[in-house]
């Protein structure tokens, strides 16, 4: 009897619910990889959305990895600064912002950065092909160096690491289980992945990250991954909190074409 007492209360108790602060609303968007078109048509339903949603302390988190594998990753950073001018805009520092920073001065990272998207980026700042196919790497630093705006580096090294929002912890790839938030390593808030997505058990906050692609918004009882491809699929996404609310915005490119998607999620919540 008592265990039937037990599974009958267990069934009937409200299930605790994940909630941002009150009076406050966040508009997370996933990883742009260099998509400007998808990243401007984002912003304008950002907007509208924020008009239309009436009176709150509203605020914009890039989840990293603005740049790379997409054709306008300069153009991507130049937006995501003025937009920055004219409303509250928080921008995460994700491994494609590391690997591009330390390319300045580490030629191996360099060869890294040119291997998994890094031409793209170049080539937006003015870099011309046969420069990068040919050029010794040393040669390629300095191109980089006289091609890259100080104002731009400047800008990416000012990236955070992870935020913290009521319930919500917001971060670019994850975070190493059962360490505390103040003790993560950069290196797995930027780069972390199966040790992160594999594990089942509840973190002290729901974390909301990009990094790994899915075609769909990955929503698990511990995790959402937001990171839609957009460089690949045409797919952007932007996860909108507010109170115990989640929803989401899409821009979606079909056949050159963007339109936007809006939809509702957390039945797991």
């Amino acid at each position: 009897m008592a265990s039937l007492f037990r599974t009958l209360f267990s069934a009937s108790s409200p299930k605790p619910r994940h909630a941002v602060p009150p009076g406050s609303r966040y508009y997370l968007i996933g990883d742009i990889h260099g998509r400007l078109d998808l990243f401007d048509r984002m912003i304008e339903a950002i907007d509208d959305d924020d008009r239309q949603g009436g009176q709150a302390d509203s605020t914009v988190v890039l989840l990293g990895d603005l740049i790379d594998r997409g054709p306008d990753s300069a153009g991507v950073i130049a937006r995501a600064r003025d937009w920055q001018q004219q409303r509250a805009v928080r921008i995460l520092a994700g491994n494609h912002e590391e690997m591009f920073l330390e390319s300045f001065e580490d030629q191996a990272i360099l060869r890294h950065f040119l291997r998994h998207g890094g031409v793209q980026t170049l080539r937006s700042y003015g870099i011309a092909m046969d420069d990068i196919a040919d050029g010794p790497m040393d040669r390629l630093q300095d191109l980089l160096h006289a091609a890259v705006p100080k104002a731009d580096r400047a800008f990416v090294q000012g990236f955070e690491d992870c935020i913290v929002a009521g319930d919500y912890l917001f971060v670019h790839a994850g975070i190493a289980p059962g360490v505390p938030v103040d003790q993560q390593k950069s290196s797995d808030l930027r780069w972390i992945r199966e040790r992160f997505l594999s594990h089942r058990d509840p973190h002290p906050q729901l974390v909301i990250h990009g990094h790994t692609v899915q075609e769909a918004i990955d929503e698990q009882p511990n995790r959402i991954g937001i990171d839609t491809g957009a460089y690949r699929t045409g797919v952007l996404t932007t996860l909108v909190l507010e109170g115990e609310e989640r929803r989401s915005l899409q821009a979606v490119d079909h056949k050159g074409k963007i339109a936007i998607r809006r939809g509702a999620i957390g039945l797991r919540n």
